[in-house]
């Protein structure tokens, strides 16, 4: 009997830049989206020279050729999602906000708001942190910053979990995102709090800090997971609830590549199907 293989559920165009390491970036987010069972498009926005090691150059996509991968895949694919990581520029980020105000069809946004590499390099301008809290928070359906991201789109300090929920009130109630997924994983401890805050109220997930080398693209990781269920139809809080568990779940199989921070194992549901 021939075996039936089940059809990708869920579009999701990722508009972000490229890692030639594999372990963040959008090979992280096709990765991610294609082992949940979604259907990955992109919209590249820079190459990065880079490994576990850390970057070592970057080249931005002219804003031009990013608008029009953008309109190449809604124009024929179309999307149920949109991932937004590495956006560089102020210039990229307007360009990418006008398109999906054109062609975006009211999709979803995940925000991913990349500013600094795991190594510590800067992956966005200076002045486009102003933009992207301005201009493209407010039509997000979720951002998702780790805690020196809120920091810098906030300006207050996000150093406990007082401070994460301080953050994501401000990013929610005062700069007009839908909803706020402040991360703790920068934030020391045991244990690992991410605050989500939605219009309706706010919840707090713990998981068990996992000592481990395998951080790079944790959360490219974790948006695009994000993205791929609400792609598939999931409400809000049980798409983020199910991200961070493939999130770790990818972290525990990673396969220890790289002298440095190391790439997750993306691919751990399809071992177990």
């Amino acid at each position: 009997m021939a075996q039936t293989i089940e059809k990708p559920k869920g579009r999701v165009l990722i508009v972000a830049g490229s890692d030639s390491g594999g372990g963040a970036g959008i090979q992280a987010d096709i990765k991610t989206v294609t082992a949940l069972g979604g259907y990955a498009m992109t919209a590249v926005t820079a190459l990065t020279v880079q490994n576990t090691l850390g970057v070592t150059n970057v080249h931005a996509a002219p804003p031009e050729i990013v608008r029009e991968q953008i309109e190449a895949v809604m124009s024929d694919l179309g999307a149920d999602a949109w991932k937004l990581g590495m956006l560089g520029s102020a210039a990229h980020v307007r360009t990418v906000l006008e398109a999906w105000q054109a062609v975006g069809g009211g999709a979803p946004i995940v925000l991913d708001p990349v500013m600094i590499a795991k190594g510590g390099a800067s992956l966005l301008e200076e002045d486009a942190v102003a933009v992207i809290r301005d201009e493209l928070v407010p039509v997000a359906t979720i951002v998702t910053p780790n805690a020196p991201e809120a920091e810098a789109l906030t300006g207050i300090e996000v150093r406990d979990l007082d401070g994460q929920i301080n953050a994501a009130e401000i990013l929610v109630e005062q700069l007009g995102a839908w909803s706020a997924l402040v991360k703790g994983g920068h934030i020391d401890g045991a244990v690992v709090r991410d605050v989500l805050l939605t219009r309706e109220g706010y919840r707090v997930f713990e998981s068990p800090r996992i000592d481990t080398r395998a951080t790079h693209g944790t959360g490219c990781t974790l948006a695009s997971a994000i993205a791929a269920y609400r792609a598939q139809g999931e409400a809000l809080e049980p798409a983020v609830e199910k991200a961070r568990a493939y999130l770790m779940g990818a972290i525990r199989n990673a396969p220890g590549f790289g002298k440095g921070h190391q790439p997750l194992g993306h691919n751990w549901p399809c071992k177990l199907a």
